[in-house]
């Protein structure tokens, strides 16, 4: 029911891996095969392990701590309630970070994968650490040289690049940090309202701004500076986690380089498409850092509440708890509506063990899943995330959660250090199995000595459907 592929990437190497999906399409003739080729849609780093199934009429219970093994229960996946991008051209296009505003991840109705087979090679001006999009036949990929591509999604041939401007190499920053040089960090979104694809990028000075550009032809339709006042000085900020879009607005959420930058607090902004009108902001109210990081960025429900996690804070005092290690409910102009925390966030604060390590996915029924580095997965109500400890539900997963998860109804795939897990909802609790998904179709392959993206795709495959290894 969910094809996926994992490429692990070793640490000690300067390789990017970047996952994303193909819908093949089967033609028995070789013209028509030809014409409508192949098509590509976007996943990135999932994991994923352990099944059950929740009646959606039933009242969850709160819980407080890690739940027994129970058994497993089959269930049919129900993506109807799941928010998708308004106005998308096509089911198989990929606009976003994991498909929609849920994060799922998901695409139904696709071949069963058999093997992975090259297809091309496209030389780029810099790594690439946000997911590619896919709109119709065109890959759009961005680097940290501060370029976006559109890439025929069939032969790799460059259809444009639009360089927004010199990107920022981490020794005139004065801070550690794991990326060098920084240009376009989060993945971008898609607009199809406009058609404008939307990304920031960090670019000399520094700053960071938000651009928009034509998918068609790569013109700059919109350009604008994103360092809110609160975000001083925008050195020490970084754009990491992919952009959202809701009812005409692009959600911008920022973390810290590192510690040694200076004091940094998250924040989202929020700006128009079009690029006028205020800025709207919310920053964590912490002593310091508590930055939104996670990878997968915000997610954002039918109604435009935006859900973000928040990581740990690094000078800690003894004072109350001040929203780090959090999941934030946000209302669409920013203001601070809900929120939850681990009974136990003052320990992950002190431990670097941040839950922002990802961001929150939502799944039917109204509810929200979240883990973070310290393995445990929180399953909350979205309409009252239940504040300190007061989670449905919470299950060991793994030792490390990081990165985003991906969804199939209540299926949910969670990325680990150490490996692949795959949680579901039971009527009472979560249980935790060991299993494994086979993630595939095609790979996403960036060497940073080279700077090359290589695209796998799958041969056709022996008969139509979803694939569930």
């Amino acid at each position: 029911m969910f094809d996926l592929i994992l490429i692990p990437a070793p640490v000690s190497t300067s390789v990017v891996f970047v996952l994303t999906r193909l819908p093949w399409i089967i033609h028995q003739q070789a013209r028509a095969f030809r014409q409508r080729a192949l098509r590509l849609v976007g996943i990135l780093l999932l994991a994923v392990l352990a099944s059950c199934y929740l009646a959606q009429s039933a009242p969850l219970p709160r819980s407080r701590g890690p739940s027994r093994r129970v058994a497993l229960l089959s269930f049919s996946p129900d993506a109807s309630s799941l928010p998708a991008l308004q106005g998308s051209e096509q089911s198989s296009d990929w606009p976003t970070y994991h498909h929609d505003n849920a994060r799922t991840g998901y695409l139904a109705n696709e071949p069963d994968p058999q093997r992975l087979v090259h297809a091309w090679t496209a030389q780029l001006d810099g790594a690439v650490y946000a997911e590619p999009l896919v709109i119709g036949e065109r890959v759009i990929a961005a680097t940290e040289g501060d370029s976006l591509y559109s890439l025929d999604s069939r032969t790799g041939r460059v259809q444009w690049r639009t360089n927004i401007g010199q990107p920022v190499p981490l020794s005139t920053l004065n801070c550690r940090g794991t990326i060098d040089v920084l240009g376009i960090t989060g993945t971008p979104v898609y607009d199809p309202a406009s058609r404008l694809v939307f990304a920031v990028a960090e670019v000399s000075g520094p700053q960071h701004l938000l651009v928009g550009v034509d998918v068609n032809t790569g013109k700059l339709r919109v350009k604008r500076q994103v360092d809110v006042p609160q975000m001083h000085p925008p050195r020490i900020y970084l754009q990491r986690p992919a952009l959202a879009l809701s009812h005409g607005m692009v959600y911008i959420a920022f973390g810290g380089l590192a510690d040694d930058c200076g004091t940094y607090h998250g924040t989202i902004v929020t700006s128009q498409t079009d690029g006028q009108g205020p800025l709207l902001s919310y920053q964590v109210p912490t002593q310091d850092s508590g930055g939104i990081w996670g990878p997968s960025g915000p997610a954002i429900d039918q109604e435009g509440q935006v859900y973000v996690s928040t990581g740990n804070e690094d000078h800690m005092g003894n004072g109350d708890w001040d929203l780090s290690n959090a999941v934030l409910r946000l209302s669409p102009d920013l203001q601070l509506e809900d929120s939850f925390a681990p009974a136990q966030w003052r320990e992950e604060d002190t431990g670097d063990q941040d839950l922002g390590s990802m961001g929150p996915s939502l799944l039917p029924g109204g509810l929200v899943f979240i883990a973070g580095k310290a393995g445990f997965g929180y399953l909350l109500h979205a309409n009252d995330l239940g504040g300190v400890g007061g989670q449905v539900a919470v299950v060991s997963v793994c030792g490390l959660a990081q990165g985003g998860v991906a969804t199939v109804g209540t299926q949910i795939f969670v990325p680990c250090f150490d490996g692949l897990r795959q949680v579901t909802r039971s009527t009472v609790l979560i249980s935790m199995a060991p299993s494994m998904l086979l993630i595939s179709r095609p790979a996403w392959c960036v060497h940073s000595s080279r700077w090359a993206l290589r695209f796998h795709t799958l041969p056709p495959p022996r008969s139509p459907g979803d694939a569930f290894l």
